[in-house]
């Protein structure tokens, strides 16, 4: 029977669709927040009456307490994380605290208020950076190249050890890139996508980028938060990469996005060496074997789908902000 599901990170894009489908599963869905001055719960507009938001922080152990003990959850997926990559360069404190040490606090709270919890952790493809082999799989050794990746390898291994020390339902989620209308504006796929949509519309002329070369395994959010529930559904815990097993580079990527529109990319995109990494990640290619055979789990949405789907919504949002603003 679906039971009590606590979300930290509700308010972003995985937070979204993953309440979503938990609703619609039958949960009782609560979802945790930093305290913030400015409304942040647009992705969730859809079904906000339905899901119970609660104030606290991961760099708070006893707020996590607290709310475990108030809440009573069955399942906890721990999303929050201080995830944009360029950000950890300049906030590498900050992003080791939540991002890694972060998911240590959860676990503890875990363990002191019910052990019998199942969780779910977010881990990244980042974690993999400078990659030692191709596909990487979940015996892939990790070579993190920023201090985000860092911090998501010190998250996936303390997961593991408090798995093995303490008999814990926890699993790891190693998603690559996934992307949807709901990825910030500070990302380079909706970069992109919003970018063409406001050239199309004739109310920005150039789209700067930085690599354009770089490789990623993209896939739809929506497909991946399946994987995440899935992963709890286990008759027992473990760790799973979750991606499409196919690889696109950024320039297909602008290709497709700007095809959509019947614009073509070298019109448009200018390089700005600003956007380029201090330690560039060249090449991310996903096996997902072991989610497919244990979870049953494959992706629905096809790369050129989620392109389309993202220019689209974009150019509907940038259409009515410029009816709004005339």
């Amino acid at each position: 029977m679906p039971g009590t599901a606590f979300i930290t990170g509700i308010t972003g894009q995985d937070g979204a669709y993953l309440a979503k489908l938990l609703l619609e599963k039958g949960y009782q869905v609560h979802g945790m927040m930093r305290r913030s001055s400015t409304d942040t719960l647009e992705r969730l507009s859809e079904f906000v009456d339905d899901i119970t938001i609660h104030q606290g922080d991961l760099l708070d152990q006893l707020s996590l307490v607290r709310l475990l003990d108030e809440i009573e959850p069955t399942e906890v997926y721990n999303l929050a994380a201080q995830s944009f990559v360029p950000t950890s360069w300049s906030q590498p404190i900050l992003t080791g605290e939540t991002t890694g040490l972060g998911v240590t606090r959860v676990l503890e709270a875990i363990r002191q208020v019910n052990p019998q919890i199942r969780m779910y952790q977010a881990s990244s493809s980042e974690m993999f950076g400078k990659v030692q082999e191709t596909p990487q799989t979940e015996s892939t050794p990790f070579y993190p190249r920023s201090p985000y990746g860092v911090a998501k390898v010190y998250g996936y291994w303390i997961t593991i050890n408090y798995r093995e020390s303490y008999d814990l339902f926890a699993s790891n989620g190693i998603l690559f890139n996934h992307e949807s209308p709901l990825r910030g504006l500070e990302f380079v796929t909706r970069k992109i996508t919003d970018g063409v949509a406001r050239i199309k519309l004739g109310v920005q002329d150039q789209l700067l980028l930085g690599n354009l070369d770089a490789r990623r395994d993209w896939g739809f959010a929506g497909d991946f938060v399946n994987a995440m529930w899935l992963m709890l559904q286990a008759d027992t815990p473990g760790d799973f990469v979750v991606a499409t097993g196919e690889q696109h580079s950024v320039r297909e990527f602008c290709e497709i996005a700007f095809g959509t529109v019947g614009l073509n990319l070298e019109d448009y995109v200018g390089i700005d060496p600003r956007f380029y990494r201090p330690a560039e990640v060249e090449t991310l290619l996903g096996d997902p074997s072991k989610a497919r055979t244990e979870l049953g789990w494959e992706p629905q949405v096809t790369f050129e789908q989620l392109v389309t789907m993202m220019v689209e919504e974009d150019l509907h949002r940038v259409e009515r902000e410029i009816k709004l603003g005339s």
